[in-house]
């Protein structure tokens, strides 16, 4: 399934009364499939690595559209989650979704399609705001669209809206559902960024950078806006050699007119995932750096050395292009005004920011 072993479908509730949970399940007929009850049977504890291998078809009770959790003291960007998904068949070392929910399995909301008239009548009903919407908050856009087909569902329904974007944000290449499709308005097409040191030994079973850029190169070429995310930004041995490398590739594949926005952001964390990766990755050094607590009890690096992540990016950035939408992401306004010569004071400032960029790209 998309290059990534699932071994067991677990179905909850009421799930197969839903037209998407019949659909999954009919493109992995061999794949075993229990329901909620036979979930934990005590033999053994149910961890991280088996929730990787487990798709879990469930309803979604919750809110659908919530926004960005984000962190205090820190300015936000104002986003909104569209929860369409929890956990990520992506293998990160530094993936905080590890130390974020209590169940691991990739959980599938099956119906989306059901509820999503509630995000659209909320937009619809508030026509003077603009809403930037994503899904890859607590799951990656793409990685199971092969499977559950979210582009199919919501790229129609949104590309409609004039007030309102949806972002996609992944570490994949898997953007053929999303080529198929004829709309091309209010859609971003977003990946996440890394040194090629980083990608190589941290973020298993994701594209490699290469892979990504081309992804993106025809997404561009097919009329999509792109953007993209360098966060978290991590030192480490050569990392200023390291990071121009994958500079060097965004000039040769993308056209940076075409950009809507770059983000930066840290490697940072609630002191509970260290644990985690000691134990699920003991090879990875992303623990190496120096750190401290912040005001929002997660753990950052050094101010200086965030700080010196931060101008040396946006140098080379606005070196290349000085028109990309570069913003921080939960950082606080001291950090912003060190590294950027400017801040936009809080979070309505970084969302006014952002979406002045919405309309010069989308009008």
């Amino acid at each position: 399934m998309a290059g990534f072993p699932i071994e067991k479908i677990l179905v909850e509730g009421n799930a197969d009364q839903y037209g998407l949970s019949r659909r999954i399940q009919k493109k992995m007929p061999d794949i075993p499939r229990v329901t909620s009850s036979a979930t934990r049977d005590g033999s053994a504890p149910y961890s991280l690595d088996r929730g990787k291998k487990t798709l879990h078809l469930l309803e979604y009770s919750g809110e659908l559209l919530k926004p960005c959790p984000g962190t205090t003291n820190h300015i936000c960007c104002g986003y909104q989650i569209l929860n369409v998904a929890t956990n990520c068949p992506l293998d990160c070392s530094y993936c905080i979704l590890q130390s974020y929910f209590n169940e691991p399995d990739l959980r599938v909301f099956i119906n989306i399609k059901e509820r999503i008239e509630e995000v659209l009548h909320l937009i619809d009903s508030h026509p003077d705001k603009i809403f930037r919407i994503g899904t890859g908050e607590f799951t990656d856009s793409l990685a199971l669209d092969p499977l559950v087909g979210w582009a199919d569902m919501l790229v129609p329904l949104f590309a409609k809206r004039k007030n309102a974007i949806l972002e996609l944000k992944t570490k994949t290449t898997n953007i053929d559902r999303l080529l198929k499709l004829p709309e091309r308005d209010q859609i971003i097409i977003s990946w996440s960024l890394n040194s090629p040191t980083v990608t190589a030994t941290e973020e298993h079973k994701a594209a490699s950078i290469s892979k990504r850029l081309e992804a993106a190169r025809i997404c561009q070429s097919e009329g999509f806006i792109i953007g993209f995310h360098f966060d978290p930004l991590i030192p480490h041995p050569g990392w200023q050699e390291d990071y121009p490398r994958t500079l060097d590739l965004l000039d040769r594949f993308i056209d940076p007119a075409r950009i809507i926005w770059i983000s930066m952001g840290s490697f940072r964390f609630m002191p509970q995932l260290k644990a985690i990766i000691r134990q699920r990755h003991p090879q990875s050094t992303v623990l190496d750096g120096e750190f401290v607590r912040g005001m929002d009890g997660k753990m950052r690096y050094f101010k200086p050395i965030r700080m010196e992540l931060y101008r040396f990016m946006r140098e080379h950035l606005e070196t290349w292009y000085n028109n990309l939408g570069l913003y921080l992401c939960m950082e606080s306004d001291e950090i912003w005004r060190k590294t950027f010569g400017w801040t936009p004071q809080n979070t309505d400032g970084l969302s006014r920011f952002l979406d002045s960029r919405v309309k010069r790209f989308f009008g």
